[in-house]
């Protein structure tokens, strides 16, 4: 039973060994082979991230259709590459179906090539480790490459570095936003450490905006973070929002949330608060662009500091 079960994995292996080609194999086939004929089947969204060198393009729907239009050799080396080699490797077995018996998939796809450094060609404006950093975001229809850049330029305030912040911070690094601010003047104690997950245990005693900056950092190292320690007051305010696009609020404090609400309303700035308490929570935007609503126009008083704990 084993030396069966061997067996077959043995000729498993074997024949995705003869469907697939490494990245190594490929490099070597694309630069010396005059005769290869190079696919890539990926969607036209993914091929504005980049494409190898000499690739002709053809939609795995259609390549059936047009395979014989590029060559009626049926002895000619094929290499057939997509995203990560899934759909590739069955474009290979349509080919081989067809008599193309040399036709193989790139083992990886497009991914494992531009992960190993090799050539790629592109206009894009971002660098080769930018396309393949945010790539899935770019594969978005909403986003593209152009929403991509914006974000690269974009700058974010976000006013509280605790649990709100926590997951905000991380998320907006993850994406690609270029620079962010953190201001808090609080310091990491051990019982932030159950929902603040920015920070760790060995940052117990460090200002949170210290902290929340490193965390940062180690995600995405191309994000500038302004660390800004101290409270936010009438009197900072205006300066400390200046220069960025959106401020978000991460606060725990009624009266720090009405005066970010009036400071962002004065500069016309977006505004975006959330908060928490136990299972319930809330979350809004306003942009006060041309006079709009703000969040005096949704709670016009503080509420009493009975009704609103942290």
């Amino acid at each position: 039973m084993i030396e069966d079960e061997e067996h077959a994995e043995q000729e498993r292996m074997a024949s995705l060994t003869d469907r697939e080609c490494s990245i190594d194999e490929a490099k070597e086939l694309v630069r010396d082979n005059d005769r290869l004929i190079l696919l890539d089947i990926r969607s036209n969204r993914e091929i504005c991230l980049g494409y190898i060198k000499g690739a002709r393009f053809v939609p795995l729907g259609v390549i059936e259709s047009e395979m014989n239009h590029l060559s009626g050799d049926k002895d000619v080396p094929i290499l057939v590459y997509c995203s990560s080699g899934a759909r590739s490797m069955d474009a290979a077995d349509m080919l081989r179906k067809m008599g193309y018996n040399k036709a193989r998939s790139i083992a990886g796809g497009y991914g494992a090539w531009l992960n190993k450094g090799c050539e790629i060609v592109t206009d894009s404006k971002l660098t080769v480790h930018q396309l393949n950093r945010y790539s899935r975001n770019m594969l978005l229809k909403e986003i593209g490459e152009e929403g991509q850049v914006k974000l690269m330029n974009g700058k974010v305030l976000i006013v509280g570095a605790g649990g709100l912040a926590s997951s905000a911070a991380l998320y907006l690094a993850a994406a690609g936003v270029g620079t962010m601010g953190i201001v808090d003047f609080d310091h990491v104690d051990l019982s932030n450490l159950n929902r603040q997950v920015i920070h760790r245990t060995d940052d117990v005693g460090r200002l949170k905006v210290d902290s929340a900056k490193a965390a940062i950092e180690r995600m995405n190292p191309d994000v500038k973070v302004n660390s800004i320690a101290g409270r936010l007051t009438p009197q900072n305010a205006l300066e400390i929002i200046d220069g960025y696009d959106v401020v978000m609020d991460a606060t725990d404090n009624i009266d720090t949330k009405f005066l970010l609400n009036d400071a962002c309303w004065f500069a016309n700035k977006p505004y975006v608060y959330g908060g928490a308490v136990g299972f319930d929570g809330q979350a809004g935007v306003f942009w006060p662009k041309e006079k709009g609503p703000c969040l005096r126009c949704l709670f016009p008083k503080p509420p009493p500091g009975s009704l609103a704990p942290t």
